[in-house]
């Protein structure tokens, strides 16, 4: 078969044919009388094995090896493909989400290009100086994309970075709001804890509504974060998760506090000391969780807590009654 109809049949140009000649990957088996080259059927069946190969991402001299070396291992090459294919689809990866992130930015012309990127790389950055610095110019140059601040926020592992990050979320509007939620499913605890404490810096309904489903979180951490936020922010929901905040000793104070900014009204105030009441009736055995309940209730104003505070200045145990004596004459020099 001469060469113009090996490339109609195998689709390979003449051009190529040649090449793959001059490499030395396909030699014709003979040739016409006119000297022109002449394939056989092995050499066409040779040409579609370079071919598949080379479907596969092989270079000629990968292939050549391939098809004529007999100790060439199969395995080792095509395990070899794996790991660069990767690498190459994570590099890919990786340019895709920087180009997403600079086009939500909409910038107007190179130089916002430029420092879009440059604000990203500085997020990227091992110095947390650099990423702190990034953070607290998001919101007042060009903008950062919120799911880039996102991202740095739920991997931020330096205390003083993260909160600018959140500050930075939190005046990005709702963008983030949803991003954040989905980091509350993360198997990672330290994620989940980033994210809660994040949506609890963000404002509006939409962040309190995912406050509300962090409430229900299986994680106690998250359900405490949780817990704090929408107390502060009237939500009396999170009555009974503060309670359990302060009889187990995690972040009690700050529980405490936000239970006094739930009990605004009468009403409500006379409902917290009720269930603190009960509590401290039910965890008779742990002394130090009734010291902690009966300090709770010092932030409780009304006659219902009073009289809990009178009845417990006679309690049995010693800390508790002297603890409760106290805030009475507290109560009382008001």
């Amino acid at each position: 078969m001469l060469i113009g109809e090996v490339a109609r049949r195998s689709g390979v140009s003449s051009r190529m044919l040649r090449h793959y000649e001059s490499l030395g990957l396909v030699r014709p088996s003979g040739r016409t009388g006119s000297g022109y080259r002449e394939y056989s059927g092995e050499d066409i069946r040779r040409i579609f094995h370079i071919e598949s190969l080379r479907s596969l991402g092989l270079s000629l001299r990968e292939i050549g090896r391939a098809l004529d070396d007999p100790g060439f291992t199969a395995s080792a090459l095509v395990g070899d493909l794996v790991r660069q294919t990767r690498e190459r689809i994570a590099a890919e990866t990786e340019l895709l989400t920087r180009l997403r992130r600079i086009d939500a930015a909409e910038p107007t012309g190179w130089e916002d290009v430029l420092q879009v990127v440059a604000l990203l790389q500085a997020l990227g950055s091992k110095s947390a100086d650099a990423r702190q610095r990034a953070a607290l110019s998001a919101a007042d140059e060009v903008p950062v994309p919120v799911e880039a601040l996102v991202e740095a926020a739920l991997s931020e592992t330096e205390p003083n970075v993260a909160g600018a990050l959140r500050w930075a979320l939190a005046r990005s509007g709702d963008g983030g709001t949803a991003l954040l939620a989905e980091g509350l499913g993360s198997p990672v605890a330290a994620v989940r804890e980033r994210a809660v404490q994040s949506l609890a810096e963000m404002p509006g309904d939409e962040a309190t509504a995912q406050l509300r489903v962090a409430l229900t979180n299986p994680d106690v951490v998250v359900r405490g974060y949780a817990a704090l936020a929408l107390g502060t922010r009237g939500v009396a929901e999170t009555v009974p998760t503060l309670i359990d905040m302060i009889v187990e000793g995690r972040n009690d104070t700050d529980a405490a506090d936000a239970l006094s900014v739930l009990a605004s009204d009468s009403a409500t105030a006379d409902q917290i000391a009720t269930a603190l009441v009960d509590r401290l009736a039910h965890d008779t055995a742990e002394a130090p969780a009734r010291g902690r309940l009966t300090q709770a209730l010092a932030g409780i104003p009304g006659t219902r807590a009073s009289r809990a505070l009178v009845e417990l200045s006679h309690d049995g145990e010693r800390a508790v009654a002297l603890t409760a004596t106290y805030l009475l004459r507290l109560r009382d020099g008001r």
